[in-house]
């Protein structure tokens, strides 16, 4: 019956996406911030174990609130990690195929996009994350802030592209400067990764 989240393995190495994230971040945010998502997932289907074992209550309505920041905050850096690659071994450069054509016609072209989604990342409040969904209705791209994941696990439609931009995403290099993270994170996109994803929604 023991069936809990584990953290998952980088796709890269802990220097790999040097010099826009040092060894020193990526290895904090991956193993404190992320496994710490790990830890509080878990910790609540111990606790759903032991009250069902021992047919005792618990605060239900705090409980799932809990237990949904951690999943939100674990699904999302799994995507996050995945979607971005070593500057120029899969990471950097410009979308290509089908990505490249949404983005196109959805934002008259590449740099619109990026310009509208650093805006998006830069701007959005709380335990923030920049965004790139799928509108399944309108077959549509479609940026998204995501203020607080315990709210918005997903924002409702596919994710195709993420960015964390909580302070521990980027404070030891970038300090207070969410601005110039941004930036730099176009330098490591794994346009490959997105585009697969956005495969996997269209068809």
């Amino acid at each position: 019956m023991e069936k809990f989240y584990t953290l998952p393995t980088l796709p890269y190495d802990y220097k790999a996406l040097e010099p826009y994230i040092s060894e020193t971040q990526l290895t904090l945010h991956h193993t404190k911030h992320h496994q710490g998502y790990v830890n509080g997932a878990n910790g609540i289907f111990e606790k759903f174990d032991k009250a069902r074992k021992e047919k005792t209550d618990f605060d239900v309505k705090a409980t799932l609130k809990e237990l949904s920041f951690h999943v939100g905050g674990y699904e999302l850096h799994d995507l996050f990690w995945r979607n971005m690659a070593p500057a120029g071994k899969g990471g950097g450069g410009l979308p290509k195929g089908n990505l490249a054509k949404a983005i196109d016609e959805e934002f008259g072209g590449f740099d619109r996009f990026k310009k509208e989604f650093s805006a998006a990342a830069s701007s959005v409040e709380g335990s923030g994350w920049g965004v790139l969904s799928y509108c399944p209705e309108t077959k549509r791209p479609l940026i998204v802030q995501i203020e607080k994941h315990n709210a918005n696990l997903y924002p409702g439609y596919p994710v195709l592209m993420v960015l964390d931009v909580w302070e521990h995403a980027y404070y030891l290099d970038y300090r207070n400067d969410r601005g110039k993270f941004v930036e730099a994170f176009w330098n490591i996109v794994n346009w490959n990764e997105v585009e697969r994803r956005l495969a996997g929604v269209m068809r």
